[in-house]
C-alpha cells in the first residue's frame, strides 16, 4: 500500500486545518488516520481516498480512540422531561452527559406544565415549560468536549398552552443562544389554519388533575410563528404526522416521534441515537470519451451505497458500548438506527449541466435517491440474513438489520473538507470575500471562488464569474418553491429527515413565509427551516462584502414607541437602594430603555 499524504488529498489550507483541528489524533499521519477510521476495511479506505464517502464527524474523530468519553454518534434524543423538579434536572443531567461525549441533543419540553399551573411547593404555581428551556440551553453552553459546545434542539407541541411564549423565546437575542427551536405542528392544526378555524391549547396535569386550556385562532397563531421567523430565523416547523406516517416503524403502536436532532435530519424516539455518513454525489459524474457528454455512474454508486451501509453497521456494533447512557445503549441494540445521506448534490448537477431549480434536475435526483433507498434496504436485508433482524422488528415484510437507514445531514464541515457543496443544498454563492491582514497592518480583501466555480473557470480559462453557464445557479437565485420541490423529490425516498435551510431575500414578507410553510406541508416535507437575509440573527454564510472593522460595529439606536410598557423596581444593594425603570416592547417583550437612579441613602456612586 502506498502512503497517502494529506497535501495530496486536499487542495486548500482550510481543508488541512479542518483535518488537523477536528480529526487528527495526536501526531498520527494522514495514512494512519485512514487506517484507523476505516477500521481495516480496504473498500471503505479506498472510498475515503477517492472522496466518494465519509463517515460523520464523530466517527472520523473518535473511531479507534481509547477513552471513556468518546462516542461515534452525532445525534441523540432524550426522554421528554418528567413534570417535576427532579425530572427536569435529571433531563439536564442526561443532556450534560451526552454533550460531554460530543453528541447533539433534541428535547421536546411539551411534557412540562404551562405557566400558572398549580404546584405543591413554596412557589404555589409553576413558571412554565419555557422557563426551563433556559436551563437546557445553559447546560449546552457550559458543557463542551474537545472544544465542541453542546448542540441542542428544543421543540414544543402546537397544542401546549405555553406555545406562544415558546414561539417568542428567541425574540430576545440573548436567550437560548445555543439552541435551535422548532414547533411540532399537526395536520389538524394546518387544516385549521387553512379553514380559518379555532385551535385549542390544552394541558392536563397528572399530579393535580388540573386542566389548563384556552382557544385561539389557528391563523393568528400560525402568523405569529411566521412573524418570529421573519424577525429572527426561528422557530422552524416540524410536521408531526408526516414524520410519524412515513418511516419503517410507522405501524408500531409504541413508536411516537416528537423530536429531531439539532439540525433536523433525524427524527427520533426517546433515548435514540444515530450514526451518520454521506456519499459524495459529485464524484460519480463521468464524461463520454467521444462526445464529452456527462453521465452518472450508477453502478459505481450502487456499490458505494452497499459498502457504506455495511460500514455504518460495523461502526455501530463497535460503538454501542460507547454511548453515554445505558438506555441509549439499549435503544441502539433494539433498533439499530443509522443514517446514510448525500453531499455534493449541487456540484453533481453542475457537472451534469443541469440547473438546480428545474424539473430535469429533480427527476435525476429522485432517480438517484430511489436507487439509494433500494440498495440500502437490500443491504440491510442481506445483513439481517447473516446476523439476524433488529430485535424490535415486528413487520411481515422481509426482515431488516436496521429500523432506519437514510438521512440527509447538512455536512457543513465534511463537505468543506472535500471541497464540495453541503448536503442537499444548492451552492450558496459563486464567490466570497475573505479578509487578511497585510504585512503593513492593513486589511486586504480577496475574492475567493466556490471550489466547483474555481475548478470550472480554470479548466475553461474564464476570467470572470459572469462568463459561467446558467447552470451555475446559487441559493439566492432559486425561488423557495423550487427549493421545496427539490427537497420533496428527495424526501420521497428518505425514511428519516433532510436538513436544508431555505435562504430568503431580505424583502421577503411575513405572508410569503406563511405561504412557504403551507407549500412545505402540502409537499410532504418532514420539517422546514428558513432564514431571511439581514434578520436579527446573523447568518453563518454571507456574500456581502465587509467594510473596515470600525464600519462593522456601528449600531442603530432603537426608537422607543409611545405605547411601550414601563416597569419599576426598587432593588436593595450593598450600596443602598437602586430605583430601576425599564420600558419594554408591548408585543415582543424586548427591553428598549432603562433608567437607573440611586436612592437618597448609601454610597458607591
Amino acid at each position: 500500500m502506498i502512503d497517502l499524504r494529506l497535501e495530496e488529498w486536499t487542495e486548500t489550507e482550510l481543508q488541512r486545518d479542518i483535518w488537523y483541528k477536528k480529526y487528527q489524533m495526536g501526531n498520527e499521519t494522514f495514512d494512519e488516520w485512514l487506517d484507523r477510521v476505516s477500521g481495516g476495511n480496504e473498500e471503505v479506505r479506498r472510498l475515503i481516498v477517492e472522496k466518494k464517502f465519509l463517515f460523520g464527524g464523530r466517527i472520523l474523530a473518535n473511531r479507534g480512540v481509547d477513552g471513556d468519553k468518546v462516542t461515534y454518534s452525532n445525534c441523540f434524543a432524550l426522554d421528554q422531561p418528567e413534570d417535576s423538579i427532579e425530572g427536569i434536572f435529571n433531563t439536564a443531567m442526561e443532556a450534560a452527559r451526552t454533550f460531554s461525549y460530543g453528541g447533539g441533543v433534541g428535547i421536546n419540553i411539551s411534557s412540562l406544565s404551562p405557566r400558572g399551573a398549580k404546584v405543591r411547593n413554596a412557589a404555589k404555581t409553576t413558571s412554565g415549560a419555557v422557563s426551563f428551556a433556559e436551563l437546557f440551553d445553559k447546560t449546552a453552553e457550559m458543557i463542551c468536549q474537545n472544544g465542541r459546545r453542546g448542540a441542542l434542539m428544543l421543540a414544543m407541541d402546537i397544542s401546549h398552552p405555553d406555545i406562544e411564549e415558546f414561539i417568542d423565546l428567541k425574540s430576545d437575542l440573548t436567550k437560548a443562544t445555543k439552541a435551535n427551536t422548532s414547533v411540532l405542528v399537526t395536520d389538524e392544526f394546518m387544516n385549521a389554519v387553512g379553514n380559518d378555524g379555532l385551535w385549542e391549547l390544552r394541558y392536563e396535569r397528572e399530579e393535580t388533575g388540573e386542566v389548563i386550556s384556552k382557544t385561539v385562532k389557528a391563523k393568528e397563531l400560525f402568523h405569529k410563528i411566521a412573524k418570529r421567523n421573519w424577525e429572527t430565523g426561528e422557530p422552524g416547523l416540524l410536521f408531526y404526522d408526516e414524520i410519524n406516517d412515513n418511516h419503517f416503524l410507522w405501524n408500531y403502536d409504541d413508536v411516537d416521534i416528537k423530536i429531531t436532532n439539532p439540525c433536523g435530519e433525524v427524527p427520533m424516539m426517546p433515548n435514540d441515537s444515530c450514526l451518520l455518513g454521506s456519499v459524495n454525489l459529485s464524484e460519480f459524474v463521468g464524461t463520454n470519451g467521444i462526445t464529452l457528454e456527462p453521465f452518472f455512474k450508477m453502478q459505481e454508486f450502487k456499490h458505494t451505497v452497499r459498502v457504506a451501509i455495511a460500514a455504518l453497521n460495523e461502526v455501530q456494533e463497535e460503538g454501542i458500548k460507547k454511548l453515554p447512557l445505558e438506555k441509549q445503549r439499549q435503544i441502539a441494540k433494539d433498533y439499530r438506527r443509522i443514517g446514510l445521506g448525500i453531499m455534493g448534490l449541487a456540484d453533481m448537477l453542475i457537472k451534469m449541466r443541469l440547473k438546480y431549480d428545474t424539473g430535469d434536475a429533480r427527476e435525476l435526483c429522485g432517480t438517484i435517491m430511489g436507487v439509494m433507498q433500494t440498495q440500502a434496504v437490500q443491504e440491510s436485508e442481506l445483513i439481517a440474513v447473516a446476523k439476524g433482524k433488529f430485535p424490535k422488528w415486528e413487520n411481515t415484510t422481509p426482515p431488516m438489520y436496521n429500523s432506519a437507514l437514510l438521512s440527509i445531514a447538512p455536512t457543513g464541515t465534511l463537505s468543506t473538507l472535500l471541497g464540495v457543496s453541503g448536503g442537499a443544498e444548492p451552492i450558496y454563492d459563486l464567490s466570497y470575500t475573505r479578509k487578511t491582514e497585510s504585512l503593513n497592518g492593513e486589511d486586504k480583501y480577496y475574492k475567493v471562488y466556490t471550489p466547483i466555480v474555481k475548478q470550472y473557470m480554470e479548466q475553461n480559462s474564464l476570467k470572470d464569474e459572469s462568463e459561467l453557464p446558467d447552470y451555475f445557479i446559487t441559493a439566492k437565485q432559486i425561488s423557495y418553491k423550487n427549493r421545496i420541490f427539490m427537497q420533496s423529490a428527495l424526501q420521497l425516498y428518505v425514511d428519516q429527515g433532510i436538513s436544508s435551510t431555505i435562504n430568503l431575500p431580505e424583502q421577503t414578507t411575513i405572508e410569503q413565509i406563511e405561504e412557504l410553510y403551507m407549500t412545505a406541508w402540502g409537499h410532504d416535507l418532514k420539517g422546514i427551516t428558513v432564514f431571511r437575509d439581514n434578520c436579527a440573527r446573523t447568518g453563518i454564510l454571507t456574500s456581502k462584502p465587509k467594510g473596515k472593522p470600525q464600519d462593522q460595529i456601528k449600531t442603530k439606536a432603537i426608537e422607543t414607541p409611545k405605547n411601550a410598557v414601563g416597569k419599576k423596581r426598587k432593588l436593595m444593594t450593598g450600596c443602598g437602594s437602586l430605583h430601576c425603570v425599564g420600558f419594554f416592547d408591548k408585543e415582543t417583550g424586548r427591553l428598549l430603555e432603562t433608567f437607573l437612579n440611586k436612592g437618597s441613602t448609601g454610597g458607591c456612586n
